[in-house]
């Protein structure tokens, strides 16, 4: 009999066995958490294990997981009816990391460790057929929802301890299999000689590496529209034929964006925890994420939400940019969905299983051909499209869409003339360096509001702010008259020109700065 079968009959023969048992965990719904108290009692009944509390079928079939793990530490289970209630019973119970939590109730109600002191925890961990804590996901939002709750010591998987270690105020216990659990909190349990799971590694696909500007060859236009939209976080749609530098110019933006804030970066890692692909290596990486979804992508796939916990794509990336190749090639549906992020920086998701608000402020950059054979307006190529084809296609980023895109220029390929008369390019770094003192101007003007760009700032607050004269508006002014510009273009084009003020180091926008920006929504204006 092993030492622990021992201990656990002893406390049956004594009659101090604990007949109830509490710990705590954390239900995630989205981003955000709500702490469950798992309660379990043993009482006189048929032998089982009952879980109520509105849990789905993956934590019903915790039961199985956890009868075999507790027989792996040569723990048996006293004939008796156990019941595991999840509280508050009004809140669905999603996802195996309960496994943990519900394990160390009953151990505390067979007397192996003190009730109290598994009480005061927070869970988190699914439990192998061995014993073995796997990782899951969510444990960053599962810490920050404990911490808001008032709970300060933590026990997570062995593979998720480099996630949990990003939030020092918290105490955690990264426990690789259940015995170290039982050890932690103060009860005997043969130390376990399998070696716990590590992190899982994700698989990214559609990854595009950082490019350096220094790298562009021509592109003088672009390469200002990248630095603006950079300085403000605005949106941007770049049009021009294949091979013309859409794509490489995008890859460019990440490399020039400020880097994240503590709280920005905690944001991002606690989406891409949810998401499953936290990798152990990039917990100090400080870069803006960069999704590139592939144009077949669908729209559930975008917005998320295809089950319960399911980040989507906009979502993944929150606080950074999302690179849209091709964008006409996208369904409708997914170019439709980006509305209202755009508008919100939310992700409101409604489905069968429920409703979750998913962040989703990131910064669009859209690339498109100017038509389906991609050589309209080319100079040395003929198009092979009618020009009912290419309206219809130029009609797939639809108004409602474009209006929301503060940027829209044409990208023209590069010319063997430009090649001879180039002259070497600024580096990244070099522009990074402009772009970061255009955000600390924006970062001291919007101190005390609730956002921090000039893409955000409400075109009734510059109007006020900047005081602008007639002269200087005269030509929005005309535009908005004549249909040519919507209100909400109207106050993009104000945004744009705050943007060519401070990377030109100046406290206000001018006339001047107002026409360049006015000349930027190309689309509307002309």
């Amino acid at each position: 009999m092993s030492a622990v079968e021992e201990e656990q009959k002893a406390r049956v023969v004594g009659g101090v066995r604990n007949r109830l048992g509490r710990a705590q965990a954390v239900a995630l719904w989205g981003t955000s958490g709500t702490l469950i108290s798992i309660e379990t009692s043993m009482n006189q009944g048929l032998p089982g294990i009952d879980i109520i509390g509105l849990p789905d079928a993956s934590v019903s079939e915790s039961r199985k997981r956890i009868r075999a793990a507790l027989s792996n530490l040569g723990i048996s289970l006293s004939a008796a009816k156990v019941t595991v209630n999840l509280q508050p019973g009004a809140v669905k119970k999603v996802g195996t990391s309960f496994d943990l939590g519900i394990a160390v109730t009953i151990l505390a109600c067979e007397g192996l460790i003190p009730s109290d002191i598994a009480a005061g925890v927070v869970h988190c961990g699914e439990l192998g057929l061995d014993g073995r804590i796997l990782p899951v996901r969510g444990v960053l939002p599962t810490i920050l929802a404990g911490l808001e709750a008032g709970f300060t010591r933590f026990v997570v998987p062995y593979g998720n301890r480099a996630e949990a270690a990003l939030v020092p105020q918290a105490e955690v216990i990264a426990a690789g299999h259940l015995a170290e659990v039982v050890q932690a909190h103060g009860g005997r349990a043969a130390p376990s000689n399998t070696e716990p799971v590590p992190a899982a590694t994700s698989s990214r696909e559609n990854i595009i590496e950082p490019t350096d500007l220094a790298d562009v060859h021509g592109q003088h236009d672009a390469r200002h529209a990248l630095e603006l939209a950079a300085a403000g976080g605005h949106h941007l749609l770049m049009s021009g034929v294949p091979g013309a530098g859409k794509s490489m110019l995008a890859a460019c933006l990440s490399g020039i964006v400020p880097p994240l804030n503590h709280d920005e970066r905690i944001e991002v890692l606690a989406m891409q925890s949810l998401a499953g692909c936290v990798e152990a290596d990039e917990l100090d990486a400080v870069a803006p994420p960069f999704e590139a979804p592939h144009h077949r992508t669908t729209a559930t796939a975008m917005v998320g939400g295809s089950r319960p916990g399911a980040i989507g794509v906009f979502s993944r990336a929150h606080r950074g940019v999302l690179f849209l190749d091709e964008a006409p090639e996208f369904s409708r549906d997914v170019l439709e969905a980006l509305r209202q992020p755009l508008e919100s920086g939310y992700c409101d998701i409604h489905r069968a299983w429920g409703s979750v608000v998913l962040p989703a402020k990131f910064q669009l950059v859209l690339a498109a051909n100017p038509c389906p054979c991609g050589v309209a307006g080319s100079a040395t190529q003929t198009c092979s499209c009618t020009p009912h084809v290419r309206r219809r296609y130029r009609q797939k980023l639809s108004g409602p869409l474009l209006d929301r895109v503060d940027i829209q220029l044409d990208v023209l390929p590069v010319t063997a003339a430009d090649l001879r008369r180039d002259t070497p390019a600024e580096s990244s770094s070099v522009v990074a360096e402009r772009v970061a003192a255009a955000r600390e101007r924006q970062t001291h003007r919007y101190a005390d509001m609730p956002w921090n760009t000039n893409a955000r700032a409400p075109g009734a607050y510059l109007r006020e702010a900047f005081s602008f004269r007639s002269s200087e508006t005269h030509i929005l002014d005309q535009a908005l008259e004549r249909g040519l510009l919507s209100m909400r273009g109207y106050d993009r084009v104000l945004r744009i020109a705050a943007t060519i003020a401070d990377l030109a180091g100046r406290t206000r926008p001018d006339g001047d700065d107002v026409l360049a920006a006015a000349l930027l929504r190309m689309r509307e204006t002309q």
